[in-house]
């Protein structure tokens, strides 16, 4: 099921991005700490996904009960918005160097961390979390571009397209993943098994394009499509139509 970023209470989820709600203000000494209850919950969607950090599994991992976790975390819609935010801290400011060099460290060390943390792939992030990391990620994708000529309006737009391109690219490699998981076979083990019967059932005159390209391919690849080679040659061509943006200003 499709989880929402920003579907909390968006106080509550701020305070607890920030670190405002950090502990109880009364009584003892806690026994436990958001970050902890972070971390879990990362580390058992890692594991399986998004329904896998509940919050009565995360209370079992950390040996407490639920309404302990409560004290800490309003809910699971919040929860998933410090998870995102959290996730986004792994992410690295580009070196120095060119605004292309700076925009392709930007695309892989995104397609890098959806590949590291799957679940970020099962969020709409339409509203995304406004916390610490998720704000400096902003900021040094915008650095990334700035004094380039481009209005703030397309210095954001440049910054949607590639991150939006690493996201989309990301999601067909973890499908492809997921499916040879679960199917138990690999790519090029389902292509060995399909091409010898495609071949006989297909007509070539009727498929002249398909045929010719799909074989070409398939000896390539072993498989029906590359996600990593199409994640090569799609950041680049990417890139090419930003440089084209550039130049004209």
């Amino acid at each position: 099921m499709t989880e929402y970023s920003g579907a909390g209470d968006p106080k509550r989820t701020l305070e607890l991005l920030w670190g405002v709600r950090e502990r109880p203000r009364r009584g003892p000494k806690p026994r436990l700490t958001a970050e902890e209850i972070v971390r879990t919950a990362i580390r058992l969607a890692d594991a399986e996904g998004l329904d896998g950090p509940s919050i009565r599994r995360i209370a079992e991992e950390l040996g407490v009960s639920p309404m302990s976790i409560y004290t800490y975390v309003p809910g699971k819609a919040e929860l998933i918005d410090v998870m995102i935010d959290r996730a986004f801290g792994e992410l690295t400011p580009p070196d120095q160097g060119s605004w292309r060099d700076r925009l392709e460290h930007i695309a892989r060390d995104n397609w890098a961390l959806f590949h590291r943390h799957p679940w970020l792939l099962e969020i709409t992030k339409a509203r995304p979390p406004l916390g610490p990391n998720t704000c400096a990620k902003y900021e040094y994708e915008l650095r990334a571009v700035d004094g380039l000529g481009l209005s703030d309006l397309e210095m954001d737009s440049v910054v949607a397209l590639v991150t939006g391109f690493a996201e989309s690219a990301a999601r067909v490699s973890v499908d492809a993943a997921e499916a040879e998981r679960r199917s138990g076979i690999t790519d090029e083990q389902w292509w060995e098994a399909s091409a010898p019967l495609l071949e006989a059932l297909v007509n070539e005159d009727d498929y002249p394009l398909g045929t010719r390209v799909g074989a070409a391919t398939g000896r390539e690849y072993n498989a029906a499509i590359a996600p990593g080679r199409a994640f090569e040659f799609g950041l680049a061509r990417v890139l090419d139509g930003i440089e084209v943006l550039v130049s004209s200003r």
